[in-house]
Parts: C-alpha cells; structure tokens; sequence
C-alpha cells in the first residue's frame, strides 16, 4: 500500500530522455530490484524501497482500473505498455511511459514482473491525464471500492469501445 502520509505536492519531476527506470517485482509486487534512475526520480534509498509494495509509489490521482488491467495483463503472461502517473517519497510526481513483463522461470512459470520506464510525450500524458482524470472522478463518486473498480473499468472499456481500439492500441495511439 502507497504511503498514505505522503501528500502529493503538484510538483512535477522530470528525468532525462536517455534514460530508463528499472524495478523487479517478485509475485505478489514486492520489490526486489529498483535501478539508481528509479531511486533517485522516486527519491527513494535502496534499503527504503527493496521489500516494499510497487504501489508505494502510486499517485491517488491514477484510476484503479489501470492497474488492474497492468495486473491481469501480466498476470495471464502478456506485456502491457501504459502511461502512469507515479508519486515520489516527498509527494512529487513524474510520468512514465511503462513497458510491464512477467519474469518466467525454467519452468515457465511466472517467478515475477519486470518494468522498463521511459519518459514519456507531453501529448501523451496530457492524453492519458484527460482519461484518468474521467475515470478517477467516476471512481470517487462511488461510495464501495469494488463498485468504484467496476464503474472505471466499466468506462475504461465503453470509452475503447467507441474510439474502436483496445488498451494496448490507445496508448500507441497516444
């Protein structure tokens, strides 16, 4: 769970073009590797981080929906690509343009997740903005978190639907 005392600032951090946030999830999407780019855009040290939640760094303005499709995605073995709005330890936050993996075992077995992070176009987070903000607001009127996740991914996917495209076909749209 995402440090819940940490308040989001409004301010935007920004990493450079040439690089690229690194983070190794086992299961269940404790940490077990985070490169230096991703510890110092999330401002994190490495003995704060590795054993945590990914969701550490969630920002509360993200939809829940996206990260249950990002979960079922790479969970069924697939890769997805999506824009996430992340939040730093001081409460700032950055875009990032995230290519999720399964990690598979000799066995080819789910052992974990992998996540490549690049900086993503301004006309695409203003894009990606404009949805989560939609969905975020149709989860905020809802009073259950079930009904909350339901009613977003009810949107999410009628929003699709009428643009004729799928997730991974929106975002390369973007």
């Amino acid at each position: 769970m995402r440090n819940r005392n940490v308040v989001p600032t409004g301010v935007e951090r920004f990493f450079g073009a040439d690089e690229i946030i690194v983070s190794k999830t086992d299961l269940k999407g404790i940490i077990t590797y985070a490169n230096p780019v991703f510890l110092k855009v999330a401002g994190f040290r490495e003995e704060e981080i590795l054993g945590k939640p990914h969701n550490i760094i969630r920002h509360p303005d993200m939809p829940r929906c996206v990260f249950k499709l990002l979960w079922d995605t790479v969970g069924s073995g697939r890769e997805i690509f999506a824009y996430v709005k992340n939040m730093s330890a001081n409460g700032d936050h950055y875009w990032v343009h995230a290519h999720v993996t399964p990690t598979f075992g000799r066995d080819g077995q789910i052992t974990g997740y992998h996540s490549n992070r690049r900086v993503p176009s301004r006309v695409a987070v203003e894009k990606a903005e404009a949805l989560y903000r939609d969905l975020r607001a149709e989860e905020l009127r809802q009073n259950d978190p079930r009904a909350a996740l339901a009613a977003s991914l009810d949107m999410m996917n009628r929003a699709l639907a009428a643009a004729n495209v799928d997730y991974d076909r929106f975002v390369w749209s973007l």
